[in-house]
């Protein structure tokens, strides 16, 4: 009795997963394209049907929202054709922001799954092709839908929206923390670890392929507001600033937060520890987070300050006002997910 299976689209956006020395122990570049990918990776055709497309094929530094609208268009084009998921591979020093960036716009009951890889193709124990099989295995679960867009590597699953490249070097190089992950691959099969408590929030209008005009910044030792000048001086709409513990800096940073404010720049404090996020009102000296707040910043809760920066960008993008930011950031940034 034959079997129909699941159709996954796979479309390849570069990275080490996609990278060969030039030679013989040279650094590695960009030099696979999604076909050689898909072909290095045994097991993928008994997971399912695929349909392949090359959307770019450059490191993930290099990532610009323009590339990052061409997945989102490969991803909707190829859920209206009937796949039932969606991979990208993609670098893995950037990943974590493609992943939100797309989950931020993402409306649709299929996943779609980021992978990548640690080692390039060449290398001993290179782990591209597996990672390949896990996020197929992921994509086409019933288990994926629902809940946005997801990372999968070392055989576990990420929400977009929490996960961060905790490691430059070792293989288990991204985390959720202060959260688990939402699954892992176990015998061939997605197991969910836990559901989310509620529903994911709507999906955000599409920006435009420009630059993001949200500057990111922190409130280091000494930060003295020098650079929340510079960079509202230099004209951007945004600004979002990883705060010290729960969100605090200087009362001298916290003055240029104030300027900025007044001439119109939204700014956002993020908290630059792992986990934990931003308070509302535990401190109130200057430059704490209930300072920040009636001065007029917003808090982004859980979001680590580079997910914040693009909401940010994505909300500016819509003209959405201080009250439409301050909500998303109060809806996207809370904890609306069970700790691990």
């Amino acid at each position: 009795m034959s079997t129909t299976l699941p159709v996954i689209a796979i479309g390849a956006m570069g990275g080490t997963i996609a990278m060969t020395p030039a030679a013989p122990n040279a650094p590695v570049r960009p030099g696979l394209d999604a076909h050689d990918l898909v072909a290095a990776a045994p097991g993928l055709a008994d997971v399912a049907d695929l349909w392949v497309e090359n959307i770019c094929n450059i490191p993930s530094p290099s990532i610009t929202v323009a590339e990052v609208l061409s997945a989102l268009d490969f991803a909707r084009r190829s859920v209206a054709a009937g796949a039932v998921g969606v991979m990208l591979t993609h670098g893995t020093d950037n990943l974590e922001e493609t992943a939100y960036l797309l989950d931020l716009l993402w409306d649709e009951e299929a996943p779609i799954v980021v992978t990548g890889a640690m080692r390039s193709a060449m290398m001993p124990g290179a782990d591209g092709p597996a990672n390949l099989l896990a996020a197929a295995i992921t994509a086409s679960s019933s288990l994926a839908r629902g809940i946005g867009v997801l990372t999968c590597l070392n055989d576990t699953v990420h929400l977009a929206a929490r996960v961060t490249k905790s490691s430059s070097m070792t293989m288990q190089a991204f985390e959720s923390p202060g959260f688990s992950p939402v699954g892992r691959i176990v015998e061939g099969t997605l197991r969910r670890q836990w559901s989310p408590a509620t529903q994911r929030p709507a999906a955000l209008p599409v920006p435009t392929a420009g630059p993001i005009d949200v500057a990111l910044l922190e409130a280091a030792f000494g930060e003295d507001g020098r650079l929340i000048s510079t960079a509202h001086q230099a004209g951007y709409r945004g600004i979002v600033i990883a705060g010290s513990g729960v969100g605090h800096m200087s009362a001298s940073a916290a003055d240029a937060v104030s300027a900025a404010i007044a001439d119109g720049v939204s700014v956002v404090v993020a908290s630059r520890t792992a986990s934990g996020g931003t308070a509302t009102a535990i401190y109130g000296y200057p430059g704490s987070e209930a300072d920040l707040i009636e001065r007029g910043a917003v808090m982004a809760g859980d979001l680590s300050p580079r997910k914040a920066r693009l909401l940010l960008h994505v909300l500016l993008s819509a003209d959405r006002g201080a009250d439409g930011i301050s909500a998303e950031f109060n809806s996207r940034g809370r904890d609306c997910f069970p700790r691990a």
